[in-house]
């Protein structure tokens, strides 16, 4: 028996999402949870934790972006998505799904990566009620650490410029960093990591709605001292773009959990289980 029922969003501009839906083992007054993906990282890899979560007494959606997944209609070459259509279109939609199919007036967004760091362009922003940003930063190149340091400039630079060419798409899954992107995202992704801001360096450009001013949901950033892309700088760098917001951060460092590592993606496998109460305190907080 299925412990999650599959779903199908269609956002504003008609694009249908692929969605699982954990419905809560309880009846509770808890929001309910939007779990928004990671960059290239698709809805089954947090499966372990919805299922949890769900165990927990909350309302659990996750989804694969536009492009990615099960949201990849069609050849990955002719995806015209974007991140920004990620924050514009995906994200609103996800919403409105979950306080559908809960008659809920709010959600808490737990957001993984990039999925934490868009609500600055949502525009039904105003139906989150708290953000737990895991992993959470605005990925500036110039404060990564270690390998990813090194390897972000001729991913950004070198091989998505030249793939996007001779491919049609950015291929991530060959260095590790799940599935291959849609050439725009790839693009995105580069130019929002190349200065401080993330996404607010295509505020006036290719972005004409900006709510980061209008934000004053409690935003929490959870972040791994390991993680080399969601450094203490990029965390603050992140969490500066919501002057009005009531933000803070929480720092896992590996040893104090018995792990060897946690890094930017280690915290929703069910090998670091023990680290889930910590981001539900944050939750329930």
């Amino acid at each position: 028996m299925s412990n999650f029922e599959k779903l199908n969003i269609t956002c504003k501009d008609g694009y249908s999402l692929a969605a699982r839906y954990y419905p809560s083992s309880t009846e509770n007054d808890n929001l309910p949870i939007l779990i928004c993906p990671a960059t290239g990282i698709i809805k089954e890899f947090y499966h372990s934790f919805s299922e949890w979560l769900s165990q927990q007494g909350y309302n659990v959606l996750t989804f694969d972006f536009r492009g990615i997944g099960e949201s990849l209609h069609g050849s990955l070459k002719d995806s015209t998505a974007s991140i920004q259509e990620w924050g514009q279109l995906d994200i609103p939609a996800a919403i409105e799904s979950l306080l559908g199919k809960t008659q809920s007036e709010k959600i808490i967004l737990v957001g993984h990566s990039a999925g934490g760091q868009l609500l600055g362009i949502v525009p039904n922003f105003r139906k989150v009620a708290k953000v737990i940003a895991v992993s959470g930063s605005t990925g500036y190149q110039k404060a990564l650490k270690g390998r990813t340091k090194i390897m972000a400039p001729v991913m950004f630079k070198v091989i998505f410029p030249i793939a996007r060419i001779v491919k049609g798409y950015g291929p991530t899954k060959m260095i590790g960093m799940g599935e291959n992107l849609p050439k725009d995202v790839a693009k995105q992704w580069a130019e929002f990591c190349s200065k401080p801001g993330y996404v607010i360096n295509a505020i006036g450009k290719t972005i004409f709605e900006d709510y980061h001013q209008d934000i004053t949901c409690p935003i929490t950033a959870v972040w791994a001292s390991d993680d080399e892309i969601a450094s203490e700088i990029n965390v603050k760098d992140l969490l500066r773009l919501y002057p009005n917001a009531q933000t803070s951060m929480y720092e896992l460092t590996p040893k104090a959990y018995g792990h060897k590592y946690i890094g930017h993606m280690a915290m929703f496998r069910k090998s670091h289980q023990n680290l889930w109460h910590i981001l539900q305190q944050q939750i329930s907080a």
